[in-house]
């Protein structure tokens, strides 16, 4: 039976594939190819080892993918959060970042369960399951999460060559600078997977030792940062430090991460027809999801707790003459007035500089310039996934990374030419929003698509992560609105919120048309009306169609 897409109604496809295994290319003469190759030009061999539960053997070859998924938890839009957090609210927001860690954790267990069960990463799996307006619109959301992702990583690459530099480097210059050594550090796959991965968790060695020295030097209160991480409390906060929390967790959870680490899981030798393999895969990745993500944790605390600390409650008049006492050319950034000390990435560095030295000034620019590079070829990566998933793509590899890049370039260069490095703050929050509002467009279909027993096979989410997921993913989206709202309603202009209302419109009505499937997903059949016209007409089928191909033993 061919792929039906009828009348907008999602149903899956029934022929001679196993669900577990990605439908043969259509596209001639490569019939047996995977449906996409960017990343894998090699696979990564599982060794045999029977004998064991577990074995470090085959932990260490599924290392990887895991670790390239946290650096989005890492991006200069986190350290940017993370740096506000502790100076607006000291540590009482740590507990906030905790949370979102982990939530964040279990959604990237679903992305990699998906990857692994079926062959194909999220945006393939919609490319074969929605119909075509939906998918193009669904196909441009992502991308603006993307573009908007991008811009922070480059622009925070771009403020690090401006701090090291000591100015002598302009932002537009630091952007060029970032775009060049992206397009040749793309290319260290060539020489073999193992040595791209080994390069990115060099480059998160980097951050650790970097924000781990800052944290060494300034020595925060270990009391009070426990007491911030697991007291879920917030003593004397006011509406600055509930936003700040909002902001934490739409920094931590990305929507172009999901795509990501669905489609990297991809990179081992799995034999999916093999129920035993599959789940001894699945075993492993969340291993090492828990490992890289309480890696990227520790990091993040490193940077709230050395703002917390050093920064918390201090004023301008205090930070501009401890800048004039050690001799800083930065001192105009901070006015003569007690209003609360309000930071970002350049002026995180500049204040550092002020109170520990210029060492601690150039070692935070090598950590966001870690980062920012980390960073920026991941969502890279995340741009030529989701284009060559959603329509389907055979391009040469040069073509693929120059289009991805040129779409988010492009901006980032305007904005780098046009906006002055200290005067970045304004577009870093329409950025987070942006992200914010592109998170359903990830959540809602990955708990869709893992739910349904035609596509997972025994591995569908079972009743608990149904519900617990759709929890989740309710409150995570709910607290992202909000965080758009307190945006939308900062700017007091009646043509933008008319605007931004029509807007709205638009954007609930294709969020509750992913929702409408996601609930017939997760098993309200009431809101199935395909499957209510089959029981009239007992000619039609229902929205998902059920298939459960046996697996080799």
């Amino acid at each position: 039976m061919e792929s039906l897409q009828e009348n907008g109604v999602i149903q899956t496809t029934q022929d001679q594939h196993s669900s577990i295994s990605p439908p043969a290319s259509t596209v001639s003469g490569a019939p047996d190819d995977e449906p996409f190759s960017t990343y894998f030009e090699e696979k990564v061999p599982i060794p045999e080892d029977v004998t064991q539960m577990f074995s470090f053997r085959k932990l260490w070859a599924f290392t990887g993918p895991g670790f390239l998924m946290s650096i989005a938890y890492l991006d200069p839009g986190n350290i940017e959060s993370d740096l506000q957090s502790g100076a607006k609210a000291g540590f009482k927001l740590l507990w906030v970042l905790l949370g979102a860690t982990i939530i964040g954790l279990l959604l990237q267990r679903l992305a990699a369960r998906l990857g692994v069960v079926t062959g194909m990463h999220l945006a393939e799996v919609c490319n074969r399951q929605y119909p075509t307006v939906p998918r193009i619109i669904l196909w441009l959301m992502v991308e603006l999460a993307i573009i908007g992702s991008d811009m922070q990583e480059v622009i925070g690459c771009a403020i690090a060559f401006n701090l090291l530099s000591v100015g002598r480097i302009p932002l537009w210059g630091g952007v060029l600078i970032t775009i060049i050594d992206t397009f040749v550090f793309l290319f260290l796959d060539k020489y073999g997977l193992r040595k791209l991965e080994a390069f990115f968790g060099f480059l998160i060695t980097i951050m650790a030792v970097s924000f781990g020295y800052e944290y060494v030097v300034v020595r925060p209160d270990q009391g009070e940062l426990l007491k911030g991480m697991f007291l879920p409390y917030c003593e004397g906060c006011g509406p600055a430090q509930m936003e700040q929390a909002v902001g934490i967790v739409g920094a931590v959870i990305m929507p172009h991460n999901i795509y990501l680490h669905s489609a990297l899981v991809k990179s081992r030798s799995i034999d999916r027809g093999n129920k035993k393999e599959v789940k001894e895969a699945n075993k492993y990745y969340f291993i090492e999801s828990t490992i890289a993500l309480f890696i990227s944790f520790l990091i993040n605390v490193f940077v709230v707790a050395v703002f917390a600390e050093a920064f918390y409650e201090k004023t301008n008049i205090e930070v501009n003459a401890m800048c004039n006492a050690s001799g800083s050319p930065h001192t105009d950034l901070f006015p003569l007035d007690n209003s609360r000390l309000q930071v970002d990435i350049y002026k995180g560095g500049v204040v550092l500089g002020c109170f520990f030295g210029p060492v601690a000034l150039y070692i935070w620019a090598i950590g966001i310039l870690a980062a920012g590079q980390s960073s920026t070829m991941t969502g890279t990566y995340s741009g030529q996934f989701v284009m060559e998933g959603f329509l389907n793509l055979r391009w040469s590899r040069f073509a693929r990374v120059l289009l991805t890049r040129s779409i988010a370039i492009f901006p980032t260069l305007l904005v780098a030419i046009f906006q002055d490095v200290q005067h970045l703050t304004g577009m870093n929050d329409f950025l987070n929003v942006l992200q914010s509002m592109q998170l359903p467009f990830a959540l809602i279909p990955i708990l869709t698509f893992t739910s349904l027993t035609s596509i997972m096979n025994d591995f569908a989410n079972g009743l608990v992560w149904k519900i617990g997921g759709g929890l989740v993913i309710l409150v995570v989206c709910a607290i992202n609105m909000h965080f758009v709202v307190v945006y939308v309603t900062s700017l007091s202009s009646v043509a933008l919120y008319v605007l931004a209302g029509l807007l709205c419109i638009a954007y609930l009505c294709f969020v509750g048309y992913l929702a409408w499937h996601c609930l017939i997903a997760l098993g309200v059949s009431c809101l199935d009306v395909s499957c209510l016209a089959s029981r009239v007409s007992n000619n039609r089928p229902s929205v998902f169609i059920e298939e459960q191909p046996e697996y080799d033993t």
